[in-house]
């Protein structure tokens, strides 16, 4: 059947065809029909069967004429029925239609129960540089679809500047429904905040929704003027929902204000604002802080992320018992522990280990290089500078299957890191990983053999072997293994030189 035959074929069917055929009939002339034909989808969208007016709409999407799209599809957009209003409007889209009647269209489908009629709206009107009905924009803040309230969060950001957008952010800022309200509050601008101030410090403690609670303390949190700070630490000593009071500690928790004592002290046993609390302890320090988390440490009905809070704080503070205190957490079953107790050990690690915690530190730490492999570059920094460490790396290096761990191993034995009667020993180490299979591997090996050369100021046994292997790294296809081998060839050519 040719074209023309099929056009005719529809037209019939739309004049005498049931609903479901002529409904397809609507669709396939917008395929194969021209220009002449869009006055026959104009007056299908008027009949009476919605399954029709969905495949008019479909149609004048498909035939692309925009005069006679702009002359319905509006009309179309508040259809009765969801099905059709949802093909209207992405015929609309399809079309780039840009007319007034279009743009108070997807303005009201921002109010639409259909939620892909509301996606719809505002990706168009997005599209169009235009926020639409801005009441209806500012509400969907509050939408329980994130794919939904993200997109309008997104638009409210892009057009904050725009007079109406900002006074219907302040608006419902103040009286918004809840959800709306807190994401409001959250972006409202630094001028308008200062002139709800008397509004937000009442909501800070008086606003029966945690959420909006939690938005008011966000958005007081970067407010600078006393009276606020002032505010956040009494809300805090009044929060008795956990939510709140970790959004609270959090806040104020690295301000190490001796008014977060207290409050930090009654919130250590609970599971969820715990973890904060131990952080605003470390902050505060003094005797009374090191006292409740010491006794946090050494307690093993504990939570694990609240523990691993207090380890990684007490290491902050760096006390005497510190290292003593964190080690045996390494073993602990609880992986947020594990990460506690070794970011504390990393503070300390910045001020150097006392001489008689330097073997215990290396001992632990070169054990467990690998046990968690997100952390070995935090547990190579704890290791650098150790030269008890480097026996047992060297141990290490040929006996682990970790790529990571291996590289790691490398760079601490390089002899810019540390040294011990071994090091002049360590050559061989290097240069069989020249060739290994990972690229991180590959570039400490080489950095370390030039760091070997220049601190022990001696050329390599088989020197000529070594530059071959170095030579053909320049074909090696990362950079900085490239980079690495030709530095080690110019500090071989100094020593020769020297």
């Amino acid at each position: 059947m040719t074209t023309e035959h099929q056009v005719a074929f529809f037209l019939r069917e739309l004049e005498t065809g049931d609903t479901w055929r002529r409904a397809a009939a609507a669709k396939g002339l917008g395929k194969l029909g021209d220009g002449q034909h869009a006055a026959v989808l104009v007056r299908a969208a008027a009949d009476p069967a919605p399954e029709v007016r969905e495949g008019a709409a479909v149609g004048l999407g498909r035939l692309g004429v925009s005069m006679a799209g702009a002359e319905i599809l509006p009309a179309l957009m508040d259809d009765d029925n969801p099905w059709v209003r949802r093909q209207a409007s992405l015929a609309s889209i399809r079309l780039g239609l840009r007319d007034r009647d279009v743009v108070d269209a997807y303005g009201r489908l921002l109010g639409d129960p259909d939620h892909h009629l509301r996606i719809n709206a505002l990706e168009a009107l997005r599209e169009l540089g235009v926020p639409g009905d801005v009441p209806a924009l500012v509400r969907l803040l509050g939408d329980p679809a994130y794919g939904i309230w993200g997109l309008a969060w997104n638009m409210v950001f892009e057009f904050r500047q725009d007079p109406d957008v900002a006074a219907e952010l302040v608006r419902t800022a103040q009286w918004g429904e809840d959800a709306a309200r807190e994401r409001a509050l959250l972006m409202l601008p630094d001028q308008h905040a200062d002139q709800l101030l008397p509004t937000l410090l009442r909501y800070l403690t008086d606003d029966p929704s945690t959420e909006v609670r939690r938005a008011v303390a966000c958005r007081l949190a970067h407010v600078n003027r006393p009276e606020t700070q002032d505010a956040l630490f009494a809300a805090l000593e009044a929060e008795r929902d956990p939510g709140v009071a970790t959004q609270l500690l959090f806040l104020l928790g690295r301000s190490g204000d001796e008014r977060l004592l207290g409050p930090a002290s009654r919130w250590l046993s609970d599971e969820r604002a715990g973890p904060s609390a131990a952080v605003a302890l470390g902050s505060v320090g003094g005797k009374a802080a090191r006292r409740l988390l010491r006794a946090l440490l050494t307690d093993p009905a504990t939570a694990p992320r609240t523990l691993g809070a207090a380890a990684r704080a007490y290491g902050n503070m760096g006390r005497w018992d510190a290292v003593w205190l964190l080690l045996p957490l390494l073993d602990h079953a609880a992986p947020e522990v594990y990460e506690g107790a070794l970011r504390g050990l990393d503070a300390m690690a910045d001020t150097g280990f006392r001489p008689w915690e330097r073997s215990a530190v290396a001992r632990a730490l070169v054990a467990r290089l690998g046990v968690h492999p997100v952390l070995v570059g935090v547990t190579e920094r704890v290791l650098t500078g150790l030269p008890e460490a480097l026996p047992g790396l060297r141990e290490l290096v040929d006996r682990t299957t970790s790529r990571m761990v291996r590289a790691a191993a490398l760079s601490l034995l390089d002899p810019r890191n540390a040294t011990d009667a071994g090091t002049p020993h360590d050559l061989p180490l290097f240069v069989r990983h020249l060739n290994d299979v990972d690229w991180w591997v590959r570039q400490a090996a080489a950095v370390g053999i030039g760091h070997w050369v220049e601190e022990t100021g001696t050329l390599p046994p088989d020197e000529e072997r070594l530059r071959e292997r170095l030579t053909a790294l320049d074909s090696d296809r990362f950079d900085s293994v490239r980079e690495a081998a030709a530095e080690t060839l110019r500090v071989l050519d100094n020593c020769r030189n020297n």
